[in-house]
């Protein structure tokens, strides 16, 4: 019993010591917040101290500030018309990568040429495995089943991109299996894309094109102009999914127990709810014309902000650079920057240390004079 005694004294030291821990980490965070706060706070009170006909002028740099910033709205939006432009020259690109990945099309030998590191390590094996090859081949005449284009090559690509992977669940695969092309469309004016997902004929739905539609602005706020940092999606939206009987995969039926107040009595009730899968992209939360950015709920507004930059990452990266996604070679410079983040913050940490030491350091200097 004793023993028992012991352990669980040891469990709730370890407990409280955790706890500790924690609330001294939540603790350390309000005082880097506060320090913040208080360094805003001080140096509005240094510029309050600065004599008149200096803030006569900083208000006149503001103002200069502001006309850069106007200048600075024009330039992207000539950047957006030059996208536009040039979209024009990638799309007949885009359309034989759309024949190849299909079999529609079958490059010749000279489309076929790239240099590839693997190939050449592999030659001398090949020429080898060749004679064995042909000698197999006598003995058993069995015919190659033809491959057409690449198969699920869309469906690779959105496997290998981590925020995309994280979005496609088990069900959702046979789908996309059938995802054939990615489109992006450029809209001049107002600013925006139209980003269209083609399928060939599925047993899943009746659509041939399933459309995710973005509203960009490229205006300073009002309220805020100096925060501008060039063209932002600010609306989205989606398209109507004709599922056939049975197939969707965005709704499932889950069974509830449920007690009657009074006579106390229990029955299970299905109810049909909302599942986890690529196709929730296309029925995005809608947010009301008339109300304001900082009234919009915070869950609501981090789950508008993830679909804002899956659009944009489709857009920027993922379409024009699918084949490299198809291959990894396109992780390779994330991976390297994701690594660069860690060791910064790495560096960030070991400088807080170092810098809590000294100041631990101080304060005991401090308290030893203090003493003595």
């Amino acid at each position: 019993m004793a023993a028992e005694n012991e352990r669980v004294g040891d469990c709730s030291d370890e407990m409280e010591a955790v706890e500790e821990e924690e609330s001294r980490q939540i603790d350390s965070k309000k005082i880097l917040n506060f320090s913040n706060l208080f360094a805003a706070a001080e140096l509005m009170d240094k510029l309050q101290t600065l004599p008149a006909p200096v803030k006569r002028r900083i208000k006149a740099l503001k103002k200069l500030q502001l006309e850069a910033t106007n200048v600075e709205a024009k330039f992207f939006e000539e950047v957006h018309d030059l996208e536009c432009k040039y979209h024009k020259l990638y799309s007949p690109l885009y359309e034989q990568r759309f024949k190849v990945l299909t079999g529609a099309y079958e490059p010749n030998d000279e489309e076929c040429q790239w240099p590839s590191d693997d190939e050449e390590e592999l030659s001398k094996d090949l020429d080898n495995k060749a004679k064995i090859e042909e000698k197999k081949e006598e003995t058993q005449a069995e015919p190659d089943v033809p491959v057409k284009g690449i198969p699920d090559f869309w469906l690779t690509v959105f496997k290998n991109v981590g925020p995309l992977s994280e979005m496609v669940q088990e069900h959702d695969e046979p789908i996309l299996k059938h995802l054939v092309d990615i489109k992006t469309i450029f809209i001049e004016k107002p600013m925006g894309f139209v980003l269209e997902f083609h399928f060939e004929s599925n047993e899943y739905f009746t659509n041939t094109v399933l459309t995710k539609e973005y509203d960009m602005k490229c205006v300073p706020d009002e309220d805020d102009p100096f925060s501008f940092e060039g063209p932002e999606i600010y609306k989205c939206r989606g398209c109507t999914i004709s599922w056939n009987k049975g197939k969707n995969v965005t709704l499932k039926t889950v069974k509830k127990k449920q007690k009657h107040k009074s006579r106390g009595l229990v029955r299970m009730v299905t109810k049909t709810v909302q599942a986890e899968s690529f196709f929730n992209f296309f029925s995005p939360p809608a947010v009301p014309d008339d109300i304001n950015e900082d009234d919009v709920d915070e869950d609501l507004r981090n789950v508008l902000t993830t679909d804002f930059e899956i659009g944009h990452y489709l857009r920027e990266r993922i379409v024009p650079r699918a084949v490299l996604y198809f291959t990894g070679e396109g992780l390779q410079d994330e991976d390297f920057d994701d690594e660069e983040e860690e060791e910064d913050e790495d560096e960030d940490d070991d400088e807080d240390e170092d810098s809590d030491n000294k100041d631990n350091s101080k304060i005991v200097n401090d308290k030893n004079c203090k003493q003595q």
